[in-house]
């Protein structure tokens, strides 16, 4: 029994000859190919983080994201700029603040969380929350993210603008990275985020 390879009328037009899609098969894989091979890396995906608050509340998000991208085996960067510059300064860390006034997830009225001693009163409150659940400190967390290779990167025009030494922060953060090294990183990575 032989195989008719010819076209042959379908309605209102020809239906394509078994060879003529073998043919369209062919082309597709060969520019599904292309295209696969244009989008693999052969490194493993980036992530980049900005950094610019330095709240007690505000330095656990990129720490976080920063060490599980990590171990899930993200190249990760986090850019430190700013108050989120803190979060990395080895002495400012351990003395990082919760505002009670402007946080509308605070439950207290603004007025109140403007008397004297209360942002005192809400960052005792979240570190005795933070040691009652065994949540790993700030300091923990950069040290497992270094370990994990994620790399911290301290803004050098916040370190001359607050007066910071390169010194003063924790070992293993990079020193003297400027903003266009930092949108470089960006552009280069496959997750964005800014904290």
């Amino acid at each position: 029994m032989s195989t008719d390879t010819t076209s042959t009328p379908a309605g209102d037009g020809d239906q394509p000859s078994r060879s003529e899609l073998a043919a369209r098969v062919a082309e597709l894989e060969d520019r599904l190919a292309a295209v696969e091979s244009d989008t693999d890396d052969d490194g493993p995906p980036k992530m980049s983080i900005i950094a610019t608050k330095g709240t007690l509340d505000m330095a656990y998000p990129p720490l976080i994201l920063a060490s599980t991208a990590a171990a899930f085996g993200y190249e990760v960067t986090v850019f430190h700029t700013f108050w989120g510059l803190d979060i990395l300064h080895e002495e400012r860390s351990k003395d990082l603040k919760l505002s009670s006034v402007g946080n509308p997830n605070m439950p207290m009225p603004n007025a109140l969380g403007a008397l004297p001693g209360m942002d005192r009163l809400t960052t005792e409150m979240m570190k005795k929350r933070i040691r009652d659940n065994d949540t790993a400190s700030i300091e923990e967390l950069i040290q497992t993210s270094l370990d994990l290779g994620v790399e911290f990167q301290a803004c050098q025009m916040t370190i001359d603008l607050m007066g910071y030494d390169e010194d003063d922060f924790f070992s293993g953060v990079t020193t003297g990275v400027g903003a266009a090294t930092a949108i470089q990183d960006m552009a280069d990575a496959d997750v964005q985020l800014m904290i």
